[in-house]
């Protein structure tokens, strides 16, 4: 955490944390709206891009009869269980990057 301020003037790591919290709709509004801080933008990008790829994958196997709609289960525990995770690193001041969706999120945020 690099303590740098914030556009809505929360602590760094708060705001971070909150990008998480409602996957692509926190994410997408604070990454929209946060104008100062790359951090904050990356965890914002990360949490939007990791969501959007659940709800792709969700979609995709509710389109398999019976196999898919029971992957759907476990897909969906893991996806709250990797949401808090991130949150909680977040939270931390860790800047934990996840393969692929990770080095997205730092080419776009800038960081």
């Amino acid at each position: 955490m690099s303590g740098e301020n914030t556009s809505f003037g929360l602590p760094e790591n708060v705001e971070s944390a909150l990008a998480y919290l409602m996957g692509f709709v926190s994410g997408g509004i604070i990454y929209a709206l946060e104008k100062e801080n790359k951090n904050v933008k990356f965890h914002a990008m990360q949490s939007v891009m990791t969501s959007v790829l659940l709800c792709v994958l969700s979609v995709f196997l509710s389109f398999i009869p019976f196999i898919g709609w029971i992957m759907l289960i476990p897909l969906s525990f893991l996806g709250l269980i990797l949401m808090i995770f991130l949150l909680f690193k977040a939270f931390t001041g860790e800047k934990f990057k996840l393969p692929i969706i990770g080095d997205f999120a730092e080419k776009t945020s800038g960081s």
